[in-house]
């Protein structure tokens, strides 16, 4: 009788498996997060608010509101534009505040005058400034710009008002858009869906500021940004120094991009070629492409930290935030940057500041924004356009130290949107200090190579 055949050996794939994902884990801790949440803001987003206000023979009469809610991120010109899907054959009448992009078919109608929007899909567009009266609304007419909420509240407010036809006209029978979309001005933004929330209450403007009027009904839409969503490349970086190192530690080659003559021979632009006399930086209506001084980096802004002088119970930086774009000057620009003794700063010259504490507890960023008429725009490259600011910090004994690159911030951001750092292990050192990889980084390649020898030995 033949012997019973031997049990097999495990399968080599359940382990080759395991040491997959093993690795999948370690180089997804090597790439850096940027879906829609914001530890910097976790609660930031846009929200536009729908308030049904009066009832029309064959529709109704709203108000919609944007409010930016973001602590830091605004957003700037050719503004923002708002899109929406009706939930039946609703058409817009009369707008004021704003306007749609397309009229639409509106052929069926005889009315004089026609429906502003018959489209299906209407997108609204901020009015520029100085639009007749009669077409204003208030917080209208900024051509689409909305400053953030930490940055200048009162500006980060739009409104307009919209006469819907062909809709419902009772409490039962409205029916909020769908599908609204949000670009600022390109994409980067998901709204959710609109979700009924208690009614707005608006102050009587016929009144003595005492008596409330209330909205029918009140929808919410939450919008919120992911430079992801935005498949935008990085648009910044940052150059590190300090005066107990003579090394000036650049941004990283291709931060942004890289110079490309050979399909694109304008990529660039060298500050003595002849055709920048025919650059034009671009206007309210188009954001073009950055067209950028050639450097090794590639990006439109270059945010320097130099840790510039060191006493008895102070320390300094000297921040410069330097345009390399041609085509485009940066007005209400702001800079963030996280480092833990922003908890002691005690003084900031030439440039305004904001504490960004949404833990309550730990103080380690802080947002930078220019003073009005003063340094708040920021020119086009041609104009060698810069700007700058001194820091001083108070020492606290307990944590000060210029040793392992310490003085030098964790993360900077530039309108929102995450610069380039260098690499740790060439920040500048002290003299005497020895270069050595953080442990954020030698703990996942540990790990990659610890996969991979798991792979050669067992499979």
């Amino acid at each position: 009788m033949a012997a019973a055949a031997a049990p097999r050996p495990s399968s080599p794939p359940l382990r080759t498996s395991i040491a997959l994902l093993l690795l999948a884990l370690a180089l997804s801790a090597l790439v850096p997060s940027s879906d829609a949440y914001d530890s910097l803001d976790p609660v930031g987003n846009i929200t536009i608010k729908w308030d049904v206000k009066k009832w029309r023979e064959d529709g109704y009469m709203a108000t919609v509101s944007l409010y930016n809610y973001q602590q830091y991120r605004h957003i700037q010109a050719p503004g923002w534009k708002l899109g929406w899907v009706w939930a039946g054959k609703e058409i817009i009448w009369k707008m004021a505040g704003a306007q749609t992009t397309e009229q639409g078919d509106c052929s069926r109608f005889r009315e004089e005058p026609p429906p502003h929007c018959c489209r299906t899909d209407p997108e609204v567009v901020d009015f520029l400034p100085g639009a007749s009266y009669d077409k204003q609304t208030p917080n209208c007419c900024k051509g689409g710009v909305l400053s953030s909420w930490g940055q200048e509240p009162a500006n980060a407010i739009a409104t307009f008002d919209v006469n819907v036809g062909r809709a419902g006209t009772t409490n039962s029978s409205v029916q909020v858009p769908t599908n609204f979309t949000l670009k600022a001005p390109g994409p980067g933004y998901t709204c959710g869906p609109a979700k009924e929330v208690e009614p707005t209450k608006f102050i009587d403007k016929d009144g003595d500021g005492r008596r409330t009027t209330q909205a029918i009904k009140t929808w919410n839409v939450t919008c919120t940004y992911s430079q992801f969503v935005a498949g935008r490349s990085p648009t910044c970086c940052v150059v590190l120094s300090s005066f107990y190192n003579s090394t000036i530690v650049e941004c990283n080659k291709c931060s942004c991009g890289c110079q490309d003559n050979s399909t694109n021979p304008v990529s660039c632009i060298r500050p003595n070629s002849p055709y920048l006399s025919s650059v034009v930086p671009g206007d309210s209506t188009n954001t073009p492409a950055p067209l950028v001084k050639c450097s090794s980096h590639m990006c439109p802004i270059r945010v320097q930290w130099h840790v510039k002088a060191n006493y008895k119970d102070y320390w300094r930086v000297k921040i410069t935030v330097q345009n390399f774009n041609y085509l485009m000057n940066y007005s209400q620009w702001n800079l963030v940057a996280q480092h833990p003794n922003f908890n002691n700063l005690t003084t900031i010259f030439s440039f305004k500041y904001k504490d960004l504490n949404p833990y309550g507890t730990i103080n380690d960023t802080g947002m930078m924004w220019g003073i009005k008429y003063y340094n708040d725009l920021l020119m086009t490259a041609q104009h060698n356009g810069n700007v700058q600011s001194e820091l001083l910090f108070r020492k606290d004994p307990e944590t000060f130290t210029f040793q392992k690159g310490w003085a030098f911030p964790r993360r900077v951001y530039f309108n929102g949107e995450n610069c380039v750092m260098p690499p740790p292990d060439a920040y500048p050192w002290l003299p005497n200090d020895s270069h050595r990889l953080s442990a954020s980084l030698t703990i996942p390649f540990i790990t990659v190579w610890t996969a991979l020898a798991f792979l050669l030995v067992h499979v």
